[in-house]
Formats: structure tokens, sequence, C-alpha cells
């Protein structure tokens, strides 16, 4: 584990610094928004994540710069919750390279340490720091999103194929689940889980039907030329005003082209790709879309079951053991997810049928992040057992769980119980959905 440790504290340093180095100091210097924040800010604050919940939790007496924890310390400075976020412009950060000095002080204590077998709490805060690193490494790739700055040119061990290369088209219709009692949530033998994933607990599921794939843009488009953006009937109360308020007629990144659809993909306009899922919508997009659809959002448990379980011979329950992964429990391969930016974006979601669920739904990892109906909340018997006491609790009821992972994700963030959450109106993060049959009532 020791060397595992060593691999993922470099690659993910490795990844945060190519995000960043093609910019200029001014493109550094982002405008206020509540969606982004200051380049030279993020990347000083995964450093102090390192410091503080591994470095200062193990012994260290000290931070590696001084003041740091009046920079970045993101609950006491720019704090969201508080409607402080835009204090974070206005801090006298480190320069660029004294921004990357502090990272490379950090860095290099932090591979110090691990001269030694490490217990199961130093592993622990390791994995957590390297994960929160690839959470902000994500984000990076969404801000250049919205600033329209140029995808990143990462380096990327084995062959990198064009999305048109990797083809696969639509994957139309929808797979029989059979329902029954699922255990919702991770499980105390996982090596690593958040806060939020403890523990797995009953939930009843009935019978139901969901799509194979997620929506994808040509579907999608269909409800933008039916004026959907503009039938009230189709949106909840909070969606309508969320649309009017940002005058939304279609997706933030869609515009009309002479011969159709164009999407901005980062500083560029390409022609908008039929069979690809419509990604950078809102959850309010995506359930004004189910409703014009006679259609309806998957929720956290049932798209957990359908990614985890397997059906028992007869295909009319489930078995009591669940995946790790929608193929099995090896760590995903390049041949069965859209992960880790290798593709620089999304692809067909009839791509990668190698990592299909046992019930024949495909990238159920990877690609996109799919909204589901549920709103963020504990599991029961939920407790703040992590140094990190601010990742989940501060957030339950004001956000949605969103599942699975996107194309820009880490694939060693990539697990099943994995839960992602943000507020409904988000719209500048990689996630699509996809959908399932509302029953009809006898």
């Amino acid at each position: 584990m020791r060397e595992q440790l060593f691999q993922f504290v470099n690659d993910a340093r490795k990844r945060t610094l190519e995000l960043v180095f093609d910019l200029t100091d001014e493109q550094l210097t982002v405008p206020k928004m509540e969606i982004v924040n200051p380049f030279r800010w993020e990347l000083g604050h995964v450093a102090f994540f390192y410091d503080v919940f591994l470095l200062r939790v193990l012994g260290s007496d000290r931070f590696l710069l001084q003041g740091a924890e009046k920079l970045y310390d993101s609950f006491n400075v720019g704090n969201p919750l508080a409607g402080d976020h835009d204090d974070r412009w206005n801090l006298p950060l480190p320069s660029r390279e004294e921004t990357i000095a502090y990272m490379t002080r950090v860095q290099d204590r932090v591979i110090q340490r691990l001269d030694h077998d490490l217990d199961d709490r130093e592993t622990y805060l390791y994995l957590l720091s390297v994960l929160h690193e690839d959470m902000h490494g994500e984000a990076f790739t969404y801000m250049r999103q919205t600033l329209e700055y140029p995808e990143t040119q990462l380096s990327i061990s084995g062959e990198n194929l064009t999305p048109l290369e990797i083809g696969g088209g639509p994957l139309p219709g929808d797979v029989e689940i059979p329902g029954g009692t699922f255990q919702l949530g991770a499980t105390p033998d996982a090596p690593f889980v958040f806060d939020n994933e403890k523990w797995a607990h009953p939930v009843e599921i009935r019978p139901f039907r969901i799509a194979k794939a997620p929506v994808t843009n040509a579907q999608f488009a269909e409800f933008v030329d039916d004026r959907g953006y503009f039938r009230r009937e189709l949106w909840s109360y909070q969606g309508w005003l969320w649309r009017t308020k940002t005058g939304a007629e279609h997706p933030v990144y869609w515009m009309r082209g002479q011969s159709g659809w164009l999407r901005q993909h980062f500083f560029r306009l390409v022609p908008l790709e039929p069979h690809h899922p419509v990604i950078h919508v809102s959850w309010y997009e995506a359930e004004a879309y189910c409703n014009w659809a006679g259609r309806r959002l998957p929720t956290e448990a049932e798209w957990e079951m359908v990614a985890s379980a397997e059906p028992t011979a007869d295909g009319r329950g489930i078995k009591e053991r669940k995946r790790k992964y929608p193929w099995g429990d090896d760590p995903p391969t390049p041949d069965q997810a859209n992960l880790d930016s290798r593709h620089l974006g999304c692809v067909d979601v009839g791509a990668f049928p190698f990592g299909e669920s046992a019930f024949g739904c495909r990238q159920m990892v990877g690609n996109v992040w799919e909204w589901t109906a549920s709103a963020f909340y504990p599991f029961p018997g939920y407790i703040v057992d992590s140094p990190y006491r601010e990742y989940s609790a501060p957030w339950f009821g004001y956000r949605k769980v969103l599942k699975g992972g996107a194309w820009a994700t880490r694939s060693r963030l990539a697990w099943i119980t994995y839960r992602n959450f943000f507020q409904p109106y988000r719209r500048d993060i990689f996630a699509g959905f996809r959908t399932c049959a509302i029953e009809k009532t006898k």
C-alpha cells in the first residue's frame, strides 16, 4: 500500500499542475463568480489540505506556510454558507511561484512520511488528501470550461483515442429491474469511504424500468425544439424561478448555427454530437425534460441498485452481494469507462460495452455524472467521524445527489457508493442524467 500511496500522491500533484501550467498570470486571476475560485487560492488550498488534515493530524507543529490558515481554510475564509465567497478575491495571496513552492514543500514532507509501514489511520488520511486533490482537479477542468480556456493536453499513459474514433452510437431502450430489499450505502469492508456513505442499510425498492444509457444530445434537442424551456407546466415551482431568472432557453453551452446546434467545448465551437450524453444541465433542466418525456429521474437507491446489484438466477430478485463497480470489483480499465480525462470530453452513450452493469445498463461509471431524484441527506446513524468535519454535514438538505463519475473524474474516485452532491441549479459541472419509466397505477 505504501508504494501505491506514493504513486497516488505524485500522480495527483502532477495532474493538478498540468491543469494550470499553460495559464498566464492574467488567466489565473479569474472574475468573481459563485461557481469558480481564484486559481492561486485553489492551488494553495489543495496544499493546505495535506498540511492540516495529514501533516498536522500526524504531529506536525506548524504549517509549512506562515499564515496559511488565514488564506486557505475554506470554512473560515470565503465561507460560501455565510455568503463570503467573494472574500477569496481580496486575500493577499502568494504569487504563482510562491504558491508552487508551498505546494512543493508540502508534497516533499508528505512523501517523506512514507518511509515506514502505515497503519489504518495514516492510510486513511493519505487517501482522504489525495482524493480531495482529485476533486479539485475536476473542478479545475470545469472551471476552464466555464472561463472558455483551452482544454489541457494531459500526459496520460496508453493510447488516447478521440471520441470520434471510439464511436458507439446510441443505446435506446429500458431494462427491467426486479426490485427488492437493497442495501444502500457502503459496507465496513470497503478500503476507503467518505462519511456520507456510511453505512449500508436496507431500502425497499419496487420493480421499475430504467434507460440503458443517459439521455443524449439528440434526445434533449427534441425537448428544446418543442419549446420545453418555455412551457411552464413542465417545470417545478423552483425550477421555473431558476429558468426565468437565468433566461435559459437551452443548455448553457449550446447555440444555434447555420446547420444546426453547436456546443461550446472549452474555447471552441463544435457541432453538437447527437449520441453523446447531454452534459452541463442542471437538476431543474433534467426534471423538466423528464416531465416532457413522461419519465422520471431514478432515486439514489434505484440508481445504486442498477449499478451494483446482481439479479438472481430466475431474474425475479437481486442477490445480497454488491459490486464495487458495474462490471465487478476490479478497478476501472480504459476499455470499461470514460474516466481520467483520457478523451478530453464525452463519448457516445453506446461506447464501453465492457463496462455494463449486471442488468445491462451502460456507462454508470464515467462519461457524465448523473443527477438522481434524491436530496442529499445523511444515512441512518450518521456521525461525523472524519477530521474533515465540514465535508458533508453543512450541505445536507441543500443539494441533490449525483452518481457515477464523469469523463474528468479520476478512476480511483469512481466507485458506486460514492455520493457527489451539488445545488440543483449548477450546470457548470459535468452532469447529465438517465431516466426511468413511470409505472402506471392500477
